[in-house]
C-alpha cells in the first residue's frame, strides 16, 4: 500500500504560479511512477504530467505546453508539481497518483491516489 497526501492548493490569479507537493508513505517510493491528474466540475479526470521510476523521465499532456514541471525527491518520498502561467481553465481538483508501471498516462493504470487539492485560477 502507498498513501498519498497532496498539499499546496489554493487560489491564484491567471498568469501566476503555484507549487503542489505530494507526500508518500508506505512501500518504496522510488519504485513508483508518479503522476498528477486533475478533474474539473462536470468533466472526467484527466492526466496532467508524470515522472517515471524507470529513469526519471517526465511526460505531459498536450495542454500543459511546458507550463508545468514535475519533479521527485526519492529521499523525501515526495513529488512536486510546479505550475506556471496558470489559466482559468486550469481550475480543478488536482490529484497525485502512483503506479508500478514504468510509464502510464491514464487513470485506470494508477493504483494509488491522494485525496486531491483544489486549485482555483481567477481571471
Amino acid at each position: 500500500q502507498v498513501q498519498l497526501v497532496e498539499s499546496g492548493g489554493g487560489l491564484v490569479q491567471a498568469g501566476g504560479s503555484l507549487r503542489l507537493s505530494c507526500a508518500a508513505s508506505g512501500r518504496t517510493f522510488s519504485s513508483y511512477t508518479m503522476g498528477w491528474f486533475r478533474q474539473a466540475p462536470g468533466k472526467e479526470r484527466e492526466f496532467v504530467i508524470g515522472i517515471t521510476w524507470c529513469g526519471g523521465h517526465t511526460y505531459e499532456a498536450k495542454f500543459v505546453r511546458g507550463r508545468f514541471t514535475i519533479s521527485r525527491d526519492n529521499a523525501k518520498s515526495r513529488v512536486y508539481l510546479q505550475m506556471d502561467r496558470l489559466k482559468s481553465e486550469d481550475t480543478a481538483v488536482y490529484y497525485c497518483a502512483a503506479t508500478s508501471n514504468c510509464h502510464a498516462d491514464n487513470a485506470p493504470s494508477f493504483n494509488y491516489w491522494g485525496q486531491g487539492t483544489q486549485i482555483t485560477v481567477s481571471s
